[in-house]
């Protein structure tokens, strides 16, 4: 029986895909993790499949693919992977080393301390930080923050942050719920694991810039953010 599934959306990854996957099986090996990867790519066309082909060789029965036809949203990306996992645990994490595998033993080892439902990386906090942003991307992640946490209240330092641990069936139920596709994904998920009740302990973590591609979040990201925190209030008050 797997524990824990590592579910990573990809695009044109085909760069980082190799590097994460090496940190990860790193990870694995120094703590002796019961842990599979599954990747679920929106018909990247710049190679992914392929590297995930061979990567699938050198680590055989560690990794799946779930293809896609498009780009159809992080949110139902999470959704189509989370058939695919076989862990009790899921653990969700961004593709282009932004997220390092090194916190994973302490998301696990937070988790078996508290018995929480969730363990959500933090920036915001001591001992956590974000690396390689200019002053744009820091002030937009900090007003989406901001924005969300006076008008929603939801007691989590970083409702825009991606990398999770989950129990499998919470995140099951969380996503039955929640109706965000895109980069509102993340606030909605913790929004609503609040209203069910759901535990949730914050882990500090250190996020680096991807080294190499293209970020995927642009103008129509933070639109759509901004609709999902009017589309949370408007459900809280009605």
């Amino acid at each position: 029986m797997v524990e824990y599934s590592v579910l990573l959306p990809t695009y044109n990854e085909r760069e980082n895909l190799p590097l994460i996957v090496c940190l990860l099986m790193k990870v694995v090996e120094q703590h002796k993790l019961s842990l599979e990867i599954v990747v679920v790519d929106d018909n990247s066309p710049d190679g992914t499949q392929q590297i995930v082909a061979e990567l699938q060789k050198i680590y055989p029965n560690r990794i799946k693919l779930h293809t896609r036809p498009g780009k159809l949203g992080l949110g139902s990306a999470y959704k189509d992977g989370l058939k695919h996992c076989l862990g009790k645990f899921i653990i969700l994490m961004d593709a282009d080393l932004s997220h390092h595998p090194k916190f994973i033993p302490e998301f696990i080892a937070k988790q078996k301390e508290t018995g929480c439902h969730i363990v959500t990386g933090t920036r915001y906090v001591s001992k956590g930080g974000v690396f390689g942003w200019d002053l744009k991307r820091k002030l937009t992640s900090r007003v989406a923050n901001f924005l969300a946490d006076f008008l929603l209240d939801p007691n989590c330092t970083d409702l825009t942050g991606s990398f999770r641990l989950y129990k499998r069936e919470v995140l099951e139920h969380l996503m039955n719920r929640v109706k965000s596709k895109g980069y509102a994904f993340q606030m909605e998920v913790i929004i609503r694991a609040r209203e069910s009740k759901f535990t949730i302990t914050e882990v500090p973590i250190t996020f680096i810039d991807r080294i190499y591609g293209v970020s995927k979040l642009g103008t129509n990201e933070v639109v759509t953010y901004l609709k999902g925190v009017w589309s949370l209030l408007w459900d809280a008050r009605f």
